[in-house]
């Protein structure tokens, strides 16, 4: 047992990514760095502006910093170690930092799937009950709201990260993406993984698919609702509140849903490693161009926050 724990501390994972297309890697590398740049930037701004102006202290831009400070962890998580690895010869990463990697990401993936759908709850109580919005969506329900859906990616997370690195590997160090991500790694062991792949579809299903369906219902009734608006102002405006969270549960979902709803098996080597890099990159850098760009409060806001510098 002491000689196990030793040799798994000691392990190197190899993270192959596209080692083989020098060019492609390095293209690769100026559009992440371009897209980690805008994350930051991008998110950092929502989650100031969030805090510092007080017309933004309303439900929906709690949950709406908690998704920018859960996509800034999320590509902070993957960003630099592969953008480090873009350039070294020795695309090697430590066992640990392969764990933190794993079990991170798959956490704040896992978080995101419930926080998209408490944002579409949020959502269907601004256009549904827009008199007793305040008092639906209190400070304290947004607060147990946000805690649920950290704690659960979290606690799920866990569970899959535990299973997959208990897998005997055989010594096979070699993981065929940019980063250390459940699919991948599983791929790496010598025994018979149906085990794995149907606990990593069953948890797959629960988070995507059950957040999903709540999605889908919300916006049956807000679009229900927005029909009964007889003014075209008013349901223009009401549009409007629900437009950007739609683009980014469609980014989002789509994605995740390619990635992890389907076995290991069947996982397609060039496909899944682009798919991952979609919705870790793009996605996170999209979120908050999409919400700034469509919403005149955040406009607003930003324009009295340079005022007041």
């Amino acid at each position: 047992m002491g000689l196990s724990r030793v040799s798994s501390t000691t392990i190197k994972f190899v993270l192959l990514g596209v080692a083989d297309r020098p060019r492609l890697e390095m293209l690769l590398f100026g559009i992440i760095l371009i897209c980690y740049t805008m994350t930051l930037l991008g998110n950092t701004a929502i989650i100031v502006v969030s805090r510092v102006d007080p017309h933004l202290h309303t439900p929906m831009y709690f949950f709406l910093s908690n998704l920018s400070f859960l996509d800034l962890c999320f590509t902070t998580s993957l960003g630099p170690q592969m953008l480090v690895n873009f350039w070294r010869k020795s695309k090697t990463i430590s066992y640990g930092a392969c764990v933190a990697q794993l079990y991170i990401s798959l956490a704040l993936g896992s978080t995101e799937c419930i926080l998209l759908s408490a944002m579409a709850c949020d959502r269907y109580a601004a256009v549904c009950h827009p008199l007793r919005y305040t008092a639906i969506m209190s400070h304290s329900l947004c607060f147990k709201m946000a805690a649920v859906s950290w704690i659960s990616g979290f606690s799920t997370s866990l569970v899959e990260t535990v299973m997959t690195l208990r897998l005997p590997r055989c010594g096979q160090n070699r993981v065929d993406h940019f980063f250390c991500e459940v699919p991948a790694l599983i791929k790496l062991a010598c025994v018979d993984t149906s085990v794995n792949e149907a606990v990593l579809f069953a948890s797959s299903a629960v988070f995507l698919l059950v957040p999903l369906g709540l999605i889908i219902i919300s916006y049956g009734f807000i679009v229900s609702a927005v029909l009964g608006i007889r003014s075209a102002e008013g349901r223009q405006k009401a549009f409007n509140t629900c437009a950007s969270h739609l683009i980014v549960v469609s980014l989002f979902y789509g994605t995740a849903i390619f990635s992890y709803l389907q076995p290991p098996s069947n996982y397609s080597r060039d496909q899944g490693k682009m798919v991952s890099l979609f919705y870790t990159f793009v996605t996170t850098m999209l979120n908050p161009l999409i919400y700034t760009l469509r919403n005149k409060e955040v406009h607003k806001a930003l324009r009295r926050v340079m005022k007041r510098n």
